[in-house]
């Protein structure tokens, strides 16, 4: 009889609310519930209002999982170790003998593999022939990663080491997958804040972008109606990933994981002949690996590793990164503008911000309310998917540079 109260009280004393309880007084305890609704917040807003639903939800119940107290569904300390020691080196045998399955799953995330996977289905999903017709516009992308560089010298302002001040410069790319490429190279301590930022601003590209895009232009120059872009012939568009891809390998060829996946997967899909694998790449391929993607990043943002002052910085300079993006390429747009003589409306540079294709779905609204005969989503789209190269491009450059420090 004694060993069955003390089988049964061994299992209370091993529940999470027993351990919540026991340790409510302590970061422990009300960090884990802190987390835990933090997690159902970015649920709600991927379920009820379609946040970025597609990585917010992963990234929110992995978080939800991350903190339940006796879990230990995902172990940081063997990617990040126990301290602050900048020598740590992940032990792989010991993930594999030791770690569950979210740590498995993780190692795709550290080893850099999934990011350039989703890029390969988003190159199969993309048009280039926007881009291609207009070439100009691929300026417009480059005057949209501002944000990036404001938000590098912001955070070694606030005391960020300068790999640490890389990987949150990158949030202002506008691209979940280059940010995470970034950050669990050169700062994987930061990556839960710095992936939620960058998704939940991503997410919320309709709500920050349209007052600046307003605030930085007049009526007049929102209401201008763009010409029709000329037509792309088919070896145009089978040449430009080719070129794309040897220029950017000649030039910046930390940036080649990231810019090669997109590429070919435009090029799986422009070609004609690999018809299943593009379809392949598009959905079950992206599909899945965004779940693994999304639990396993959710699941590194425990309370010791999320509920930092650090973190309250990470996402005040996502905002400033993103809102950055968003007037680089406004005012380049309104340069452009004038260059032109009244030929480009300068609306279509927000959508340089790299989010395909909700900013270039915000130009359109934008400019659609001051005239109704607007339609700019074609012509947006150019910077648009230049952005992705540009943020592609950014992030390695500053890959490479790390390589000096």
């Amino acid at each position: 009889m004694e060993l069955f109260i003390n089988g049964i009280t061994g299992f209370l004393q091993s529940t999470g609310i027993y351990r919540i309880a026991s340790a409510i007084g302590e970061y422990v305890g009300w960090g884990s519930i802190v987390m835990m609704g933090v997690a159902c917040v970015l649920m709600y807003l991927a379920i009820g209002r379609k946040f970025e639903p597609l990585l917010l939800l992963p990234i929110a119940f992995g978080m939800l999982l991350a903190n339940f107290p006796g879990a230990n569904v995902m172990h940081n300390e063997l990617f990040v170790g126990t301290g602050n020691d900048p020598n740590f080196q992940i032990d792989y045998l010991k993930v594999l003998q030791e770690g569950g399955l979210l740590d498995i799953l993780y190692l795709g995330v550290k080893l850099g593999v999934y990011p350039p996977i989703i890029f390969i289905g988003i190159g199969a999903m993309t048009d280039f022939s926007p881009l291609i017709a207009n070439p100009k516009s691929i300026l417009l992308g480059a005057a949209a990663q501002l944000g990036v560089f404001i938000a590098f010298f912001g955070a070694l302002l606030l005391g960020f080491n300068i790999l640490q001040a890389m990987s949150i410069g990158i949030i202002g790319g506008a691209d979940g997958p280059t940010a995470i490429l970034v950050t669990k190279t050169l700062a994987p301590s930061l990556l839960p804040a710095i992936a939620i930022a960058a998704y939940s601003y991503m997410a919320l590209v309709p709500i920050i972008q349209p007052p600046i895009m307003k605030l930085l232009t007049t009526k007049k120059e929102r209401s201008i109606v763009m010409g029709q872009l000329r037509p792309v012939k088919k070896i145009e568009r089978l040449v430009f990933p080719i070129v794309v891809t040897i220029v950017v390998a000649l030039i910046v060829p930390d940036a080649v994981p990231l810019v090669g996946s997109l590429m070919l997967g435009n090029l799986l899909k422009e070609s004609g002949v690999t018809e299943r694998l593009s379809k392949t790449v598009q959905n079950g391929l992206i599909n899945t690996i965004t779940v693994f993607l999304g639990v396993t990043v959710g699941a590194t943002a425990s309370a010791e590793q999320f509920l930092q002052p650090q973190t309250l910085f990470i996402i005040f300079l996502g905002l400033i990164a993103f809102s950055f993006s968003t007037a680089g390429g406004v005012l380049f747009g309104k340069l452009m503008c004038v260059v032109t003589r009244g030929k480009v409306n300068p609306l279509i540079g927000s959508a340089g911000v790299s989010a395909v294709p909700m900013a270039a779905r915000v130009s359109q609204v934008v400019g659609q309310k001051e005239n109704p005969n607007n339609y700019l989503l074609m012509h947006a789209m150019g910077p648009n998917v230049a952005g992705v190269i540009g943020s592609a491009v950014a992030a390695g450059v500053f890959l490479a540079m790390a390589k000096f420090f």
